[in-house]
């Protein structure tokens, strides 16, 4: 049987570091990057004795995600304890949460692969504290823990199992870490660690109502690589199941050079993990107002800003749906926009060359190392005519590599464009002179002949010359012919 015969079920489990300044139980720094074993103390290092204090703002934060994804909010929710060796879990139990977590009865809606319309629900959001970090030495052949990542707040996000194929979960994966980036829980930095996803795959034969066994990739943290780890288990699963073998229920590595997944250990249950309510921390009693309150501050949502750009700005579906991808594009293109004035121009180079540069340099949208001023000023440029497009592409690689006011980057590069009539028009001639059979193509009818001419011209000035006027003085010039 072919692919095309089974039908495939994806299940996400969302883990998000939230962006509050002090650990879940302890005082300590959650910034990222210290000197291994700077930001612990005897509280995150489960010292005896010790004993843990819940951090409201990560309550606050759990709550906001929860409302920005539609989610029924708990009043009388608690902590649990969910035991487990490894080697960077100091207590070797993670503080949970298990039967009554804050969130619970969500939704997110998606596009699939046709673009249609389809709802992921979300089982539950609950809130837990981080584990530390195995730093591997592969000179020594051993490893050292740092423990500064120990007792960071997380919310773990958990999928219904409603997503058929690896395009319908990176949408959600995308759409979801927009939604937390806007309500500004967490900053999403795949690169860091703090938006990662733990992938449960499953296949069953098309018609079947029961579910297959499912294996999980653990701590996955690039679209690209989850796209193509589930890919690769799509097909091994079929692979296993087509040979009249049996899928094991396990946990798996995905390893990106290799591109295949290894076996890490069979997969734990709810009863593996013995969880019991921690006895250290009170149950977590919220208020209807406490709620409400939270609610009046969410800022504006994705869908909603996308409809605005559509109707406001007269963006198209498409520009308006990536625009609000990014909360940093988002807010680079309203910015720019209202400063130039001009939101066609904004969205298009937003789209074009600076997520081009992004790719390029394998950056996130927030590290775009300059502002919405100095795209404003040279959007104005382009306009007044000072710099042509081809310039401000220039100028747009270098404002990533030097950032400074475009301005003074087209000075210092002797960009400025060429717009004197005369200068154009000593140009245009010489192009005539070496280029007859083009005038001859463009008086047959040949509109690419222009198109060619204009091009020998900005070869010739290196991209200074004002395209418009070279267009008009070609013409002028091949009627006189």
């Amino acid at each position: 049987m072919a692919r095309e015969d089974y039908e495939v079920i994806i299940g996400l489990e969302v883990h998000a570091e939230l962006s509050t300044k002090t650990k879940i139980f302890c005082s300590c720094p959650t910034e990222f990057g210290g000197e291994a074993n700077t930001h612990c103390c005897p509280i995150c290092m489960a010292m005896p004795g010790t004993l843990p204090v819940l951090n409201e703002k990560v309550v606050e934060y759990a709550i906001r995600a929860g409302l920005a994804t539609n989610c029924e909010i708990e009043k009388n929710s608690k902590n649990d304890r969910k035991n487990y060796f490894y080697p960077d879990l100091p207590k070797s139990y993670q503080i949970s949460q298990f039967d009554k977590p804050l969130c619970k009865k969500g939704s997110v809606e998606i596009e699939d692969e046709n673009g249609q319309k389809k709802i992921i629900g979300i089982t539950r959001i609950h809130i837990e504290e981080d584990a530390g970090k195995l730093n591997h030495d592969e000179f020594s052949g051993g490893s050292l823990v740092d423990l500064n990542r120990a007792g960071v707040p997380l919310i773990e996000i958990v999928s219904q199992p409603d997503m058929r194929s690896s395009v319908e979960a990176e949408n959600y994966l995308k759409k979801l870490k927009s939604i937390l980036e806007y309500i500004e829980v967490s900053d999403c930095k795949m690169q860091e660690g703090s938006y990662r996803a733990d992938v449960n795959v499953s296949v069953r034969k098309k018609g079947e109502t029961k579910l297959g066994t499912r294996t999980e990739m653990k701590n996955m943290n690039s679209f690209r690589s989850i796209m193509r780890g589930i890919e690769y288990e799509i097909d091994r699963q079929i692979d296993i199941l087509e040979n009249k073998g049996e899928v094991e229920q396990e946990t798996l590595r995905w390893d990106d050079v290799s591109g295949r997944t290894f076996s890490m250990r069979n997969k734990e249950d709810a009863q593996d993990y013995r969880y019991f309510p921690e006895p250290d921390l009170v149950s977590i009693k919220l208020s209807d107002e406490y709620i409400e309150n939270i609610k009046k501050t969410l800022p504006e949502l994705p869908e909603s800003r996308r409809q605005r750009y559509i109707t406001e700005y007269e963006l198209t579906k498409r520009d308006a749906n990536l625009l609000t991808s990014s909360k940093y594009l988002s807010n680079l293109f309203e910015k720019t926009t209202d400063i130039c004035g001009n939101a066609k121009s904004v969205c298009n180079w937003i789209l074009s060359d600076i997520s081009r540069m992004l790719n390029e340099k394998e950056l996130e949208a927030n590290e775009i190392p300059f502002n919405e001023e100095h795209l404003a000023e040279l959007i104005t440029l382009i306009q007044k005519g000072t710099i042509s497009s081809a310039i401000a592409k220039k100028v747009i690689e270098e404002l990533f590599e030097n950032p400074d006011k475009p301005s003074k980057i087209i000075e210092q590069k002797g960009w400025i464009q060429i717009s004197d009539e005369g200068a154009i028009k000593q140009i245009v001639v010489e192009i005539l002179k070496l280029n007859p059979q083009s005038i001859e193509d463009y008086k047959n009818g040949k509109d690419r002949a222009l198109g060619f001419l204009v091009g020998q011209a900005m070869k010739q000035t290196k991209g200074k010359a004002n395209p418009q006027m070279l267009n008009k003085m070609f013409i002028e010039e091949m009627n006189k012919i």
